[in-house]
């Protein structure tokens, strides 16, 4: 599998120059040599300012030669060792291949690394420089020397961090792909910053406090100095703080998008990780959020098909006890009438499908009743009103759940069903072990709806409730139904008074 190189839709030119530093094979060496040549160049701008060329004489060439020796031989060693790190960090890349953990983490020290090793090249040339050209003038500035010639050593180092630093940007959403969570210190905001202020503030007035405090510098090269070097500071200020600024702002950006369309329900939102620091983190834990709320939906989903969309919420939530209370409910049974005889001789796939239709039946009328369907039991079913959610009025819903259930059914012709309703006071709540629980309701209002059940399909409407159902009805549901007597259910000594609906009664 061949792994490829992200790219940002705003920076696409910048991009793909860092790609091809990461490919080529002298691209890294490109990168640090630029780098040190920009050190170079600091200390050659000062040294003109200060009209160190003029102090030198004609017949001092030499010296000045020998001067040029540890550059040339330190960048050589420096363009060796970068060679080197392009092989060794990316071979990965080359071999079409995923990093392994230990590449992947090697990665994350690479501008640390390179750094701290241009600085090391730079210690000896900062002393052997200073102490060569001081020796070729009669005021013989060693302390000034040593002070340009490290100012231009740290500005090399510092651009050399947060050049690497921006060339290993495209191959951060691999590592992040490899490691999860990205993020080494080097790399951090906060360091990203104080480099910044460091290469474009620290280091121009650093030059100018060592202009200003060389002795043997003119008046006329202070002043020259001190406007040169304050419209560089203004210049790369300017430069450095719209690049910083736009390395933050832009990811910020895209993680804001990210959350809004999160926050409106769009759960397929996946970020790019392009950073190591802080801000990679964030983009890594916005993408867990997503996939979190994916799964979540995702469970929810299977989860209140098994046990009804009111109770997945409140399990989800975590925060609100299932374990159970005794509440007033009106619970509806549903059985169909000489299942067995149907199901003979029809293929079992067939009587399914019959099946399935009948329940779609009852569970939409339920639910668009506030109602729960708490549990299938093979051809028949149990209907809660009044748990888990609570109801000002549970009885004119189940009553007129009822009465949609039967008609619709009856309406299709594949089964002749009865339907029992009853209201009274049943424990609702979570029963079983720790490792697997359903949520039940447990009562004498269950057991009599169960039983009314078997009873209806005696009767021509085939619907019976209790009377407590009756009483607690809106009147104006209270009105489409008739007395049709006391009926004996079996575990219940006294008759139990009993209604149906009436026959005049329009279809819900």
């Amino acid at each position: 599998m061949a792994y490829s190189l992200g790219s940002r839709p705003r920076s696409r030119s910048i991009t793909r120059l860092m790609q091809w530093t990461v490919r080529a094979r002298w691209g890294l060496a490109s990168v640090v040599i630029a780098a040190h040549l920009s050190g170079l160049a600091v200390i050659v701008t000062q040294l003109v300012l200060i009209g160190f060329p003029g102090r030198v004489g004609a017949h001092q060439l030499a010296g000045l030669a020998l001067v040029t020796v540890y550059p040339i031989f330190a960048s050589l060693i420096g363009i060796g060792l970068a060679v080197r790190d392009r092989m060794s960090y990316f071979s990965w890349l080359d071999g079409a291949r995923k990093p392994t953990p230990e590449e992947a983490r090697r990665i994350l020290h690479l501008p640390a690394g390179v750094t701290l090793r241009s600085l090391v090249l730079w210690v000896p040339g900062v002393v052997l420089s200073a102490y060569l050209l001081a020796r070729l003038t009669t005021e013989n500035d060693f302390t000034v020397l040593v002070a340009m010639f490290s100012i231009g050593g740290l500005e090399s180092a510092g651009l050399t961090y947060l050049i690497v630093d921006r060339v290993i940007r495209p191959v951060v959403p691999i590592v992040a792909g490899v490691l999860g969570v990205t993020m080494h210190w080097s790399s951090s905001v906060f360091v990203r910053v104080a480099l910044a202020w460091a290469v474009s503030g620290a280091m121009p007035l650093s030059a100018l406090i060592v202009v200003l405090a060389d002795p043997a510098t003119t008046m006329e090269h202070r002043i020259r100095t001190g406007i040169y070097l304050a419209a560089i500071s203004l210049l790369v200020g300017v430069l450095a703080t719209w690049a910083l600024a736009r390395a933050v702002a832009a990811p910020l950006r895209t993680l804001r998008i990210a959350v809004d369309r999160i926050t409106r329900g769009d759960l397929d939102v996946r970020v790019s990780v392009g950073s190591a620091s802080e801000i990679g983190r964030l983009e890594h834990s916005v993408n867990e959020m997503s996939a979190n709320l994916r799964e979540r939906l995702r469970m929810r989903d299977v989860f209140g098909r098994h046990v009804g969309e009111e109770v997945a919420e409140r399990a989800l939530a975590g925060g609100i006890d299932l374990t159970g209370d005794v509440r007033e409910v009106s619970a509806l049974f549903v059985d169909v009438t000489g299942s067995v005889a149907i199901s003979t001789g029809l293929p079992p796939q067939e009587f399914v499908d019959m099946l399935n239709r009948l329940m779609a039946t009852v569970v939409a009328a339920t639910e668009e009743n506030d109602g729960l369907v708490n549990k299938f039991e093979g051809d028949a079913a149990l209907c809660i009103f009044g748990a888990p959610i609570a109801l000002a009025d549970n009885a004119t819903p189940a009553l007129r759940a009822a009465r949609r259930i039967r008609d619709e059914i009856l309406a299709a012709g594949e089964f002749d069903i009865g339907i029992g309703v009853a209201r009274g006071r049943v424990f609702a709540g979570d029963i079983g072990t720790d490792t697997r629980r359903e949520y039940t309701v447990i009562g004498d209002a269950v057991n009599a709806a169960a039983r009314l059940t078997s009873r209806a399909k005696e009767v021509p409407r085939r619907i019976l409730v209790s009377q407590s159902v009756i009483d607690a009805a809106d009147p104006s549901e209270r009105a489409e139904w008739v007395k049709y007597g006391a009926v004996a259910l079996r575990g219940i000594d006294a008759p139990t008074p009993s209604w149906t609906d009436r026959e005049d009664t329009p279809p819900h």
